[in-house]
């Protein structure tokens, strides 16, 4: 099991300029280590479709890979997503669960079936080309720029350990800059970063 800054780190080493949508329990620690304007903070916005919001961003972007940050519980919420993404052969998709086991920025509520769901196996069922998953620090660091780099889609599953993040409040008080604006500024940010 790995710790956030274990997840988030490498990525933010080998990251070049990917777009990174993030959701729930990986938006704040993200925000803490990137300052991109192709950072796009999902959090706050329909829960559990953050996937479908990367998905569209890596089709309307082919040249550019996109890298979501996803929750299993909100993977769960949107199981065809997974169906999706393989049919549209979307190779600059990387879908990461990150799986904690329960919705932490809304309570702490345990997913259902938190510890049964095999999110790698859900992948390889869907057609996923390219499937990962990962328990261990180092060979997931060691992995992070062939998950980059190939072509996909690429699904991510890893484990870990529970945070303490509470509810986003897109006001002055969060450190990171795309969760201090409102979700239409900084889509607007990231449109310019995407187009200019």
């Amino acid at each position: 099991m790995l710790t956030r800054a274990q997840l988030l780190e490498p990525l933010a080493r080998y990251r070049t300029d990917q777009v990174v949508v993030t959701t729930m329990s990986t938006t704040r620690p993200w925000g803490r280590i990137s300052d991109s304007d192709l950072d796009f903070a999902s959090a706050d916005s329909a829960m559990g479709h953050t996937a479908d919001l990367a998905l569209g961003i890596a089709l309307a972007q082919p040249e550019r890979t996109v890298v979501c940050l996803n929750g299993d519980g909100s993977m769960l919420m949107t199981l065809g997503t997974l169906a999706t993404a393989v049919g549209t052969s979307a190779a600059n998709f990387v879908l990461f669960v990150v799986e904690n086991g329960s919705y932490e920025i809304t309570g702490h509520q345990p997913i259902p079936g938190d510890d049964r769901v095999d999110f790698a196996g859900l992948a390889r069922a869907a057609g996923f080309p390219r499937v990962f998953a990962f328990e261990d620090a180092e060979a997931y660091a060691a992995a992070v720029p062939d998950l980059l780099a190939g072509s996909g889609p690429t699904f991510v599953h890893v484990r870990v350990e529970r945070g303490r993040e509470g509810p986003i409040s897109r006001t002055e008080a969060e450190e990171a800059r795309y969760l201090r604006s409102s979700l239409a500024d900084w889509s607007r940010t990231m449109r310019r970063a995407l187009t200019g």
